[in-house]
């Protein structure tokens, strides 16, 4: 069985690090990924995707990576759930293995 996912888009903010308790880095970034075809208006939709950084991941992506840049993210699908008082939620996201930094849009 095979869990795996490549994604490109833009970072809709910039990447802010935290420590667990336990005393792991990490960050959750959301990706802009523009669809490949346009609507039924000739636009084409983006969707906005959950990426969760570990560690090294999460601390280079933080430091190097700012709102608007380009990354490549490798990784892989995860679901988790929890309760709340309207029933039971649901959240996918990817768990990135590696970002890959494609471009930026800071001016030089």
């Amino acid at each position: 069985m095979l869990n795996q996912t490549v994604l490109v888009g833009r970072l809709v903010n910039d990447p802010e690090l935290f420590e667990t308790e336990s005393g792991r880095k990490i960050t959750r970034v959301t990706l802009a990924v523009p669809r490949t075809y346009k609507n039924s208006h000739g636009e084409y939709d983006t969707d906005f995707i959950g990426c969760k950084l570990w560690q090294g991941v999460a601390e280079s992506t933080t430091e190097y990576c700012k709102k608007g840049d380009l990354v490549g993210v490798k990784g892989r699908l995860q679901t988790s759930r929890y309760e709340t008082e309207d029933g039971m939620r649901y959240i996918t996201e990817v768990i990135a293995e590696k970002v890959t930094f494609l471009s930026s849009k800071a001016k030089a």
